[in-house]
């Protein structure tokens, strides 16, 4: 079983099926929901978007999606997450 290190937080070995399974998606991209990245990093949501939207420059074009009203709806009404 792969084993990922995760730097920060409270956690230091995270399972590779723990990352694996928290991916979906979008917009033909696979990406993980700000929750998740939180989750995996023992922290709160806001501290994960706080740390995107003071730190502009640390995150590449591209990296963070905003998901429009529609993607969030669908997303919540089907949170069995590989189907979205």
């Amino acid at each position: 079983m792969a084993e990922v290190k995760i730097q920060g937080g409270n956690m230091d070995i995270v399972k590779f099926e723990e990352i694996e399974n928290k991916i979906i998606d979008l917009r033909g991209q696979k990406v993980i929901l700000d929750s998740d990245v939180a989750e995996l990093y023992s922290v709160d949501t806001r501290d994960i978007n706080k740390a995107v939207k003071n730190n502009p420059d640390k995150f590449l074009g591209g990296y963070i999606l905003e998901l429009s009203k529609e993607e969030k709806n669908e997303l919540v009404e089907n949170f069995h997450r590989k189907i979205f």
